[in-house]
């Protein structure tokens, strides 16, 4: 999305900023399966907020966002591969 001229005043917080916030922090603490969801609405938040030329805010909750989504996703696939030795073992 391209704006043509710089608006006026704050920019305007991106649509998904928070709630790419709000699935990156529930990936870590409750629901891996959240990880790549907020790790791929958090890259495409990032990618309008650039693109947009300063028209949109929210940069800062997009990439911590994105940032506990790539982490929720790595503890997710370890928990995975734990549970598959513990399945294996016997234990």
């Amino acid at each position: 999305m391209v704006i043509p001229e710089q608006p006026i005043g704050s920019p305007v917080e991106h649509e998904h900023a928070t709630a790419v916030l709000l699935l990156g922090a529930l990936s870590v603490f409750c629901c891996g399966i959240l990880g790549p969801v907020a790790w791929v609405l958090g890259r495409r938040a990032l990618n309008e907020i650039d693109a947009s030329g300063g028209a949109y805010g929210g940069r800062v909750q997009a990439v911590v966002g994105y940032g506990l989504g790539i982490v929720g996703t790595i503890l997710m696939i370890c928990m995975a591969i734990l549970a598959v030795f513990l399945m294996i073992s016997g234990g």
